[in-house]
């Protein structure tokens, strides 16, 4: 069915591994297993259909650098798991607005010169889906990039906690120019989200009722540095928590339930480990407590899901759907517009490949211009 162009806002940890993930599996065949993606051909597109094409960063050790070299420079931190050759892609200079947080900037400098004509570029490159993987609390980065997106013709994967796919006023934007938009925040293959949601659900389907939980997550790479900055966690916080509640019945009231980043050490590298408490009652109002802890890679772990995200989103393009596409946004993301078991969204993104499911209609609301965030000159 040809190539996915794909171009990547970003070029941090989750891009290295997503790049190493496209080429070390480029040769798999039908069969295999794959740990992390739904299938090796995905409604006619196999792994090695994605194609980057361009690369966007505001680091000057990155900017300049064929991206295969990006992937690598400090302060990237995972694990090296593939050699990738060089891809002839040069990572260009992408928009900074407030990209860059008060921890980043001391590891970060900017890239000198202006930033690159992304419109002129996604659609030079013919460019079929844009990547966003800014830094957490770039707000108006992140909106900054999907109106250049628009502009360029091309669908959006919005793989962190700024809400765009899950917004009336997005959804009508994109819907309006027939693109398709997949988000928000990744959910990983598994990870403390996606672990605490399903025991969740475990708890309310076997008439546990939950009365206190806490999620607390700690890690070595420049998200959670970069997370250090309270200003720009709330939209973090706000994705992990509802997306935990919304697997929910009742209200559990919200001074009982913590989830979030928790603290920075560098020593862990790409390393995630969560801490995981819930504390609820059985029959005859019997205690129940349950302790987890969860170590993994923590870019490497979302880099599967992407794959297939990628995959779904030129399969709305292919078939001109537009606005937010609601089975895989369930299913790959903490905060779709519309959220269900991961049960359910898993057989409905199936159904969404196989054609049966074009998209699930959602209500849009009157909204204000106004609610798009200012788009402010910035570099």
């Amino acid at each position: 069915m040809g190539k996915i162009n794909v171009a990547i806002i970003g070029v941090g940890n989750c891009a290295s591994s997503l790049v190493q993930g496209v080429h070390y599996y480029r040769n798999a065949q039908e069969g295999e297993s794959i740990p992390g993606l739904m299938h090796i051909n995905l409604g006619g597109y196999h792994i090695s259909d994605i194609n980057f094409v361009a690369a966007f960063d505001i680091d000057k050790n990155k900017v300049g650098k064929d991206l295969s070299k990006a992937i690598y420079t400090s302060p990237n931190n995972t694990m090296k798991f593939c050699d990738v050759p060089k891809t002839g892609i040069t990572v260009r200079r992408g928009m900074t607005h407030d990209g860059l947080g008060k921890y980043l900037s001391k590891i970060i400098t900017k890239a000198p010169g202006p930033t690159a004509d992304i419109v002129g570029i996604l659609k030079e490159t013919k460019t079929d889906v844009v990547l966003n993987y800014l830094p957490v609390g770039s707000e108006m980065a992140t909106k900054w990039y999907a109106e250049q997106v628009l502009e360029a013709g091309c669908g959006f994967i919005n793989c962190m906690p700024v809400f765009i796919a899950r917004e009336p006023y997005w959804q009508n934007r994109f819907a309006e120019r027939g693109l398709p938009v997949i988000g928000d925040d990744v959910k990983s293959q598994v990870g403390a989200t996606i672990v605490h949601r399903v025991l969740t659900r475990l708890f309310r389907d076997r008439g546990v009722k939950l009365e206190r939980t806490y999620q607390l997550n700690f890690g070595g790479n420049t998200d959670f540095y970069n997370m250090l900055e309270e200003e720009r966690l709330e939209s973090k916080r706000i994705s992990k928590t509802n997306s935990v509640l919304s697997q929910m019945d009742y209200d559990i009231g919200a001074e009982n339930i913590h989830v979030g980043p928790s603290d920075y050490v560098p020593w862990l590298a790409d390393r995630k480990f969560c801490h995981i408490r819930m504390e609820g009652r059985t029959f005859g109002d019997v205690p129940l407590n349950l302790e987890l802890k969860l170590e993994v890679w923590d870019s490497p772990n979302s880099g599967g899901v992407i794959i297939d995200a990628i995959r779904c989103c030129k399969l709305a393009l292919d078939r001109g759907l537009g606005g937010t596409i609601v089975a895989p946004a369930s299913y790959f993301m903490k905060s779709p517009p519309l959220q269900f078991s991961d049960d359910e969204a898993r057989t409905r993104t199936e159904s969404f490949i196989a054609g049966e499911e074009q998209a699930t209609p959602i209500s849009l609301p009157e909204v204000q211009p106004d609610q798009a965030g200012d788009q402010v000159e910035g570099t």
